[in-house]
Order: C-alpha cells, then structure tokens, then sequence
C-alpha cells in the first residue's frame, strides 16, 4: 500500500470517527433527560412519576416561548428580554381578558411581537449587538413592569380558569411546536436562518435580504413569547411585578441543555427545544423534590449548563455571535 492509499485510509477512519462522535454528542440530551428521570424517580421513591401532570404544566410556558428564541439562536443571534416581554404581554392579557378573550389573545401577542419588532429595529436598523439591544429592553421593560403591578397583581377576569385545563394548553403549544416545525425544516425561511447563522455575507451574496429576515424573526419570537403569555395567565389568574422573571435564563439554559449551539448555524436540530426544555423542568423539579436548597440547586444548573455548553459548543463560530 503506498503513501497514498494510506492517506485515504487515514482521511476515511478521521471522517468515520468525527461522525461517531457527532452522533454521540447529538444523542446526549435524550440520553441524559432518559437517565435524568429515572434516576431522580428513583431518588424521589416515585414522587417524580406521581407528579408528572405538575411537571408538564411547568413545560409549556418554557417551552413555547424558547421556540421563539430558538428560532434567533439559529441565525446566531441572542435574546435576553423574553421574560420581560412575557410580563407585559401577561399584564396585556389580563387587562383584556374582562371584555374578550379573543381579544386577550389577540392582544398578548401583539404586545410581544410590538417588544420583538422594537428590538429587531435597534439590532437589524441601528447594528447594535443582539444581546445589548435585548438585554436594555429587559430592564427597560422589566420597570413598566413593576410600575404596573407593584402596588397588587394585575388579576385576569375569573373566565381564564375555564381554559386552565391540559386539552387546551397542550393544544396550543403542539400547534406552536407543528407550525415552527413546518417553517423550521421545510420552507426557505427556516433554511435561510441557518445559513446567517452559518455564514451571513455568503447569504447576503445569494441574494437573500438578511436584514428583514432578521427584522421577521425578532417579531415573531415576540408574537410566540405573547401568546405563552396566555397559558401563563390561564394558569396563575393574575400577573404580578415578579412575573416572566427569569424565563430568559430558563430558556437559554433549556436551549444549551438540548444542545443547541449558542452560535446556531447548520448544526441547529429543532428537537433541541423540546428535549432542552424537558431536560430543565425534569432537572429543576428533581433537585426541589430532593430538598436541596436555592444555593445548591444554583450550583449544580451552573455545572451541568458549563458541561453541555463545552460539549455543544461550535469553537470555530462562537465569536460571531450577533
């Protein structure tokens, strides 16, 4: 065999053994939320089972909100405000929701897609970074916030209760999950989202308008972050000055955990959001039953977010976050 040949050789065993370890790495988040049940149901003597229709409940808010985000983290970009447009698209809800409710929804996620269009403008129009622009809108509206229900809870009429049942919350988030799904994997948009996320001068070249991509996405993260602020609302009756705090690091944890490359680009698989957010309801739910404390169970999400953020992480991109 000469020189050649063995180069081949070599270059084929290389290729192989980088698709066993993609492959490994892909399967981690099934694998660990599997084991992650099973060993907490265990810890627990069952009470993770028993309470399984409590953990779900927990799941849909996280879960509709982080498929807006994920759609941003796919072409690179990052939002920090979703708990913030959470809040006010909760508070919009409950003010509505006495005269229709319709109207309430409708209004939530125009509230949230008016937050996602007022950080698209400043990220795509002004070129200020993702994560600035979106990290001021959550203090800034984090403060309208807390100016509205400071005094008391903003409370939704008592007709939200009679759509606090699972048929409906599972309705609407599996249509959410459906429709991004479609957009995600079958259509031109959600094909151009990984690529700016790959590389946005090649798109740009191609002939694709980045900018109103960018613009979009920003508005509909807004509107799917708006419309979890129903199934909030049906769920708590009222919104109050703590409401949404947080969600945006929920999310982003949910996301790394489902291992979702902070940088998006090609490697970004939609089921990242469901088992990510699976992963950290199961996650923080177990260590609350184990009776751990705030401090405890703090230290060890940091750890196992660092784990997966150095087992996901793309190194070649990760400085061009946008």
């Amino acid at each position: 065999m000469d020189s050649k040949d063995i180069t081949q050789a070599q270059v084929v065993g290389a290729l192989k053994k980088q698709s066993v370890i993609n492959m490994i790495r892909s399967s981690l988040p099934f694998i660990g939320l599997i084991a992650m049940c099973i060993v907490f149901n265990i810890i627990t003597k069952g009470s993770m089972w028993n309470s399984r229709k409590l953990i779900m409940n927990q799941v849909y808010v996280v879960l509709i909100s982080a498929t807006g985000v994920f759609f941003i983290m796919s072409m690179g970009g990052l939002d920090f405000s979703q708990g913030s447009i959470l809040g006010i698209a909760s508070i919009v809800v409950c003010l509505l929701s006495g005269k229709n409710m319709l109207l309430a929804v409708i209004g939530g996620i125009a509230a949230g897609a008016l937050i996602g269009a007022f950080n698209g403008y400043f990220y795509v129009n002004r070129k200020i970074k993702s994560f600035i622009v979106t990290i001021c809108t959550m203090f800034l509206f984090r403060g309208f916030i807390k100016y509205m229900a400071s005094n008391s809870p903003v409370a939704a009429s008592m007709k939200v209760y009679d759509y606090d049942t699972t048929a409906i919350k599972l309705s609407i988030t599996a249509v959410v999950l459906i429709i991004s799904f479609i957009v995600f994997r079958f259509t031109g948009f959600g094909i151009n989202l990984k690529a700016i996320g790959a590389g946005e001068k090649a798109v740009k070249f191609a002939g694709v308008r980045t900018d109103r991509v960018k613009f979009l996405i920003y508005v509909l993260s807004g509107a799917i972050t708006g419309l979890a602020a129903f199934v909030n609302i049906v769920k708590n009756g009222s919104a109050t000055a703590n409401v949404g705090n947080q969600l945006e690091t929920q999310i982003l944890i949910a996301l790394v955990l489902g291992g979702m490359p902070i940088s998006g680009g090609a490697k970004v698989r939609f089921e990242n959001v469901i088992v990510g957010s699976l992963l950290y309801v199961v996650l923080t739910n177990g260590l609350i039953m184990m009776g751990l404390t705030t401090q405890a169970m703090q230290l060890i999400q940091g750890i196992v977010f660092l784990i997966f953020v150095a087992i996901f992480a793309d190194r070649e991109s990760i400085s061009v976050i946008k």
